[in-house]
């Protein structure tokens, strides 16, 4: 049985580390406001500019740019965008295991990754790490961004992968996240309307083909960064959480270990006062 000097040392260690929980979760609360509003701010004009997109495509007919013409290329790109840190329950996990539990095949996969959990994890299973941008997730720009699209756009150009993914967190609201897996090159075109009907075609101006080559990147860059702001929102969301159910369960153990600390402590009087009134009989 533990010893009272025991019990204190243990409950003192969980009331530090409580304290600690509790101003991490803090500084997720407070880090999480400003992220959700830039998630919110973000997500209607990606999921829009998406849509757009994919319906001028389904609108022009038969084009042929080398933004949307699919290359004979086993490899696919995934960007996967993850956390730096850790202590964000399933955050970066649930991620992870989304594209390994995917229908990509590993020796398919070319990764350009945000956040070195997500690398670190991904490396020791013998992911090919193409691209890293693990600072980037620390305060995400739009110029970063800008900086990912352009080196997955060049590797689309150049042959080296066939296919663009997006691998990141869907900010719901602070409670729920979903890990996503996107297509997002070449477009995939979902809609019910026929536009094989001459009325329904896209007109370019200036030509086609420069029309594409400057709406194509802008909209992979926007898909881009609402993926990097929802997944700052989900991770600051999880850890968040993953702190305030840490904190509670500290509560717990000292209350348990107070317990265990007054019953000892109480044993330990009685035993006192046992031996006492023993050695007073035995003189008397």
């Amino acid at each position: 049985m533990a010893s009272i000097r025991d019990i204190k040392n243990h409950k003192e260690s969980i009331q530090n580390t409580q304290q600690i929980t509790k101003a991490m979760e803090l500084v997720a609360t407070v880090k999480l406001q400003r992220a959700r509003n830039r998630a919110e701010q973000s997500k209607p004009y990606s999921e829009y500019m998406y849509k757009a997109v994919a319906t001028m495509i389904a609108m022009s007919g038969d084009i042929i740019h080398h933004y949307l013409t699919a290359i004979e290329s086993r490899k696919k790109a995934v960007i996967m965008i993850t956390a730096n840190r850790g202590l964000a329950g399933g955050y970066n996990m649930h991620l992870t295991k989304k594209i390994i539990n995917s229908h990509l095949a590993k020796e398919d996969v070319y990764l350009y990754a945000v956040g070195r959990k997500g690398k670190e994890y991904m490396e020791r299973r013998g992911y090919e790490i193409k691209g890293d941008y693990s600072e980037v997730i620390n305060e995400p720009m739009y110029k970063d961004a800008a900086e990912i699209s352009r080196a997955v756009l060049e590797a689309f150009v150049d042959g080296e992968v066939g296919e663009i993914y997006l691998a990141y967190t869907s900010f719901q609201n602070t409670v729920s996240h979903e890990p996503i897996l996107r297509r997002i090159l070449p477009v995939i075109v979902e809609t019910d309307v026929d536009y094989s009907d001459r009325r329904f075609r896209m007109n370019y101006e200036p030509k086609q083909a420069e029309a594409l080559h400057m709406i194509v990147p802008q909209y992979i860059t926007s898909l881009i960064y609402d993926a990097l702001v929802e997944s700052v929102a989900s991770e600051n969301a999880a850890r968040m959480q993953a702190m305030d159910s840490a904190t509670n369960n500290a509560e717990e153990m000292i209350e348990n270990l107070s317990l265990k600390y007054n019953r000892a402590r109480q044993g330990s009087i009685t035993q006192e006062l046992t031996e006492i009134i023993a050695g007073a009989n035995a003189i008397s």
